[in-house]
């Protein structure tokens, strides 16, 4: 941990784990955050009081929280990743994280979009660390949009801001590591079950930098993940995707529109979970305006839909985030072949 914590490729990484824990255990509400994170709830519901904080510091409770705070990935998800670099335009390179610094920088992007830009509410150590980080970091591979023409010193060397990032979690790698993200919104378990030969990749955190909002930019980040799924054999993409705002009243026109002329087939379906579970079907297919629905539905959703996606069945308001989610299913079997012709059978369009 020591030597990966003093690796010099480390952008303002801790030297060594006793400076990590000084930082993290200051003075300032980031302690008690993480503390409660990691003790015990009583039978009866509620969190056991830490009598002796070393008790606590267990390495299965306290090493992933460490490590996400600090950008640093489980050695599993190290192995074997292929090619760094998967595409470019121009100046815009698209490619995976490889550093812990690399994943920092991924998180403080997401904090900028998802807490300054808009409307989520970050807990007190996002707040502290302004980066947007949990646990499931750890495990994931992150891509990145770097943008060349815009660049800092950083121990002498030039390093490209990150503009847009995707947080990608394959199948092998969640079920030996506490699962995915989404199943934490929806009960994705029947829809794995369904179909125990294929290979699942989760997409999620998605952001791109506003000045960055563009084709070329969504375009690239696409070409990534596309080399991505053709690298490591992905038979189908999911995903919690939002939209903004939790009020369903609002949204009820985008969120009929995906009930009515989106659906899930009954094999790629999955429920939303109870608790925070929205319904869809808010107004008749014959009521609703499909032009002013797509034109209300995020660019990422409508992007999924082009290529090709379902939406499960039901939508999630998640508080925090300020949005309201749902689910997406894309079988890379069902992705339209002009977006194949496009991108190229093997990702070659935008090689680098």
């Amino acid at each position: 941990m020591t030597q990966m914590l003093a690796d010099g490729n480390v952008e303002n990484a801790p030297s060594t784990v006793t400076t990590a824990l000084r930082q993290m255990f200051k003075a300032g509400g980031f302690a008690p955050a993480l503390l409660k994170s990691l003790s015990p709830p009583h039978e009866g519901g509620g969190q056991t009081p830490l009598r002796l904080v070393p008790a606590a510091l267990t390495p299965s409770r306290f090493m992933p929280a460490l490590r996400s705070y600090s950008g640093l990935r489980h050695r599993e998800s190290r192995l074997d990743p292929g090619p760094v670099t998967l595409g470019r335009i121009g100046a815009l390179e698209v490619r995976l994280a490889t550093t812990a610094a690399d994943v920092r920088r991924a998180q403080r992007l997401r904090y900028e979009v998802f807490y300054e830009e808009m409307s989520a509410i970050p807990a007190a150590a996002a707040r502290l660390a302004r980066r947007d980080f949990d646990h499931f970091d750890t495990i994931c591979d992150h891509l990145l949009v770097l943008d060349h023409d815009d660049c800092r010193l950083v121990r002498g060397r030039r390093v490209p801001r990150v503009v847009g990032t995707y947080r990608l979690l394959r199948q092998e790698i969640a079920m030996r590591h506490g699962g995915f993200y989404t199943a934490s919104e929806f009960d994705i378990a029947p829809l794995l079950a369904r179909h125990p030969h294929r290979r699942f990749l989760e997409l999620g955190r998605s952001c791109v930098l506003r000045p960055y909002r563009t084709k070329r930019t969504v375009e690239l980040l696409w070409h990534g993940i596309w080399a991505y799924v053709r690298r490591h054999g992905v038979d189908v993409m999911f995903g919690c995707a939002s939209l903004e705002g939790t009020d369903t009243a609002v949204l009820a026109r985008p969120l009929a529109f995906l009930h009515h002329f989106a659906p899930a087939e009954a094999e790629w379906s999955a429920q939303a979970l109870p608790g925070n579970a929205a319904t869809l079907d808010l107004l008749e297919a014959d009521t609703i305006d499909a032009k002013a629905a797509l034109n209300e539905l995020p660019p990422l959703i409508k992007g999924y839909l082009r290529l090709g996606a379902q939406i499960g069945r039901g939508a999630v308001v998640d508080r925090q985030f300020g949005t309201t989610d749902v689910l997406i299913v894309l079988p890379v079997e069902r992705i339209h072949p002009r977006y194949l012709d496009h991108f190229g059978v093997n990702a070659e369009r935008h090689a680098a």
